[in-house]
């Protein structure tokens, strides 16, 4: 089964949520200090939103298990080759944050394991397969993640 990433981030939302009330482990982010995982909640979402829209407006595919379309480099695509997972991973490491304890954070370093180590490199071997030397420059240029 191939679970897309939108579906685990939300799938890890309510586990980091679950763990928070019900297993939190030690208190590593203390009250009033644990709001400022908001702002990277909402960073990571607007960093994810702005990324998939430019896939949308030039209509390369999306979804992470089908063939590339189209190679993007531009935009937020610049600074990071993998900006929706950036995105996805700030915004798990905010609720993280925001719920102040230490199981949850480890949800979110789960994710960004995963995304690196499963999606990111299946991602990039058929980058690589599709887009050959010209993808083979863009890694040279821009880095996996920032």
């Amino acid at each position: 089964m191939k679970i897309l990433p939108p579906v685990l981030v939300m799938i890890f939302t309510g586990l980091m949520i679950a763990l928070g009330q019900w297993l939190p482990g030690p208190d590593v982010v203390p009250w009033p200090y644990n709001w400022l995982g908001a702002i990277l909640i909402i960073a990571g979402l607007a960093v994810t939103l702005v990324a998939g829209q430019r896939f949308h407006r030039i209509g390369t595919n999306i979804r992470t298990f089908n063939e590339p379309t189209l190679m993007v480099t531009d935009g937020l695509f610049a600074w990071s080759r993998n900006p929706m997972y950036l995105g996805m991973a700030a915004s798990l490491v905010g609720l993280g944050i925001a719920l102040g304890t230490l199981s949850p954070l480890l949800i979110a370093a789960a994710f960004i394991v995963i995304a690196d180590r499963w999606y990111i490199r299946f991602e990039e071997a058929a980058m690589r397969r599709k887009f050959g030397d010209a993808y083979a420059a863009y890694t040279q240029r821009t880095r996996r993640w920032l």
